[in-house]
């Protein structure tokens, strides 16, 4: 997940909890949207639909996060 910020990822996730959280959490619903895929998990369609919404909206997050910290980081 947004690799080309690997850099404020690593300083958030040492830096603040809540980060760290939305990061695993988002890794985790990753790791069973690719085992559904792949058949290794099974539900149904709405299941991971939820999931990959849940992921999406964990994502989104986790990007304003890094942009208003890597805003705060220039100044």
């Amino acid at each position: 997940m947004l690799s080309e910020y690997r850099q404020e990822i690593s300083e958030l996730k040492q830096k603040n909890a809540h980060f760290a959280k939305i990061f695993e959490k988002h890794n985790e619903l990753d790791q069973k949207a690719k085992d559904a895929d792949e058949g290794r998990l099974h539900l149904s369609d709405a299941e991971l639909e939820q999931i990959k919404k849940e992921k999406l909206l964990l994502k989104d997050e986790a990007l304003k996060m890094i942009l208003e910290y890597k805003k705060e980081q220039e100044s």
